[in-house]
């Protein structure tokens, strides 16, 4: 017989995953292209140069990005939802804004079009009202963070929020209570992965926590295989061609380079955090927290 509680608890969460996936859905769709279907891949490489060409975020992959991490990304939806959650845990509006008055800040790490930003804002998931939080969006893609700037700016204009374009290797980061960096770490060189969290780990105040979440492999290449080809799986079922797949894998080859699960944490503790834990997995995507 199931439990009533873990069945609430689940519907709960289930409620504001979805509510969450359709105001973004709708949000991102009052400003991008018509065709918001992720076809980057769905023709052969034809030239040399369509071999050497590399996955980049620019204006095609923006155009299509919702459709991309909708149907590329198993449990990006659950991760979002639960930020404000866990943010109401820990920040406890530690820092000052201009005005002299206290907030929350909070830093999302390679935003891309500030799905963390407008996560951490939603009001049916117990999200920050305007006078609470001071959220820093950073991204290196100027087509990302201009998108964003227009999104957030609509839908959000009376909070404080900054998007802003940027290195965040190189950025200064403020005190703060909250980090997010949402499948970001992957794409930077592996040599900047420990600098950039222990800057991090220096900026987060006593109490404050990091979200890291990102793709992995696994050591064992027997289990490695498997879930890579159930990854493929889910990617087909959304939709996805043997054509796309292979080209998406190929364009993301010495782009995205993946850890594993171990790696992250032991990276954590060697950036200064006391302890991580592994809150979610959906195959081969986990997202941890770290606390100082």
């Amino acid at each position: 017989m199931p439990n009533s509680t873990n069945t609430h608890a689940n519907s709960v969460t289930n409620t504001i995953a979805s509510s969450v996936n359709s105001d973004l859905q709708e949000t991102l769709h009052d400003t991008l292209h018509e065709n918001l279907q992720d076809t980057l891949f769905d023709k052969p490489f034809t030239t040399p140069l369509d071999k050497a060409s590399r996955f980049s975020f620019d204006e095609q992959v923006v155009a299509c990005f919702p459709d991309m991490i909708r149907r590329s990304v198993p449990g990006y939806g659950q991760v979002l939802s639960m930020l404000p959650i866990i943010a109401r845990r820990h920040c406890q509006y530690r820092q000052l804004n201009e005005h002299g008055q206290k907030v929350s800040r909070i830093y999302d790490l390679g935003c891309s079009l500030g799905g963390a930003t407008m996560a951490l804002l939603n009001e049916q998931a117990n999200g920050f009202a305007e006078n609470e939080v001071q959220i820093k969006a950073i991204d290196i893609s100027p087509a990302m963070t201009e998108k964003a700037t227009h999104l957030i700016a609509k839908h959000y204009p009376k909070h404080d929020i900054e998007v802003i374009t940027a290195d965040i290797c190189k950025v200064a980061i403020q005190p703060c209570d909250m980090i997010v960096i949402n499948l970001t770490l992957q794409f930077l060189p592996v040599e900047q992965r420990l600098a950039l969290l222990k800057k991090c780990h220096n900026a987060l105040v006593q109490g404050g926590v990091l979200i890291l979440t990102e793709k992995t492999h696994l050591n064992n290449e027997q289990d490695d295989a498997w879930r890579v080809e159930r990854y493929y799986d889910f990617k087909r079922a959304n939709g996805y061609s043997e054509l796309e797949i292979s080209g998406k894998r190929t364009a993301l080859e010495n782009v995205l380079i993946t850890d594993t699960l171990e790696a992250h944490h032991q990276r954590l503790a060697m950036a200064g955090f006391e302890r991580s834990m592994t809150w979610f997995q959906f195959l081969n995507f986990y997202s941890l927290v770290a606390f100082k």
